[in-house]
């Protein structure tokens, strides 16, 4: 089992930063792929950036490349989204999730936290 429990959400206006942090517990953190996704009122969730456990490889959603960056510290089971330069499209739940394989889908990624708001003032 993994724990995650993610941090950092709250209020910003447009063109502001905020840094996402993921703390996970339990199994070997960093044998597992994270990912960021996001769910915003009344929308399906969306893949957000996922990170590779081994390489460091990432992916991007084409709404967020240039603006936010996913990173990881596997000595402190910590994964990491900062974003820049936020829209009032970007307000949603943003959930990290962790999985075996580097995905953009949802489903393959087997432990999710509880989420944490991000709301963008325009």
């Amino acid at each position: 089992q993994v724990q995650l429990v993610e941090s950092g959400g709250g209020l910003v206006q447009a063109g502001g930063s905020l840094k996402l942090s993921c703390a996970a517990s339990g199994r070997t953190f960093s044998s597992y792929a994270m990912g960021w996704f996001r769910q915003a009122p009344g929308r399906e969730r969306a893949f957000v950036a996922a990170i590779n456990w081994s390489d460091r490889r990432t992916y991007y959603a084409d709404s967020v490349k240039g603006r936010f960056t996913i990173s990881r510290d596997n000595a402190k089971n910590t994964v990491f989204l900062q974003m820049n330069s936020l829209k009032p499209e970007d307000t949603a739940v943003y959930y990290c999730a962790a999985g075996v394989y580097l995905s953009t889908l949802g489903g393959n990624y087997d432990y999710w936290g509880q989420g944490t708001q991000v709301t963008v003032s325009s």
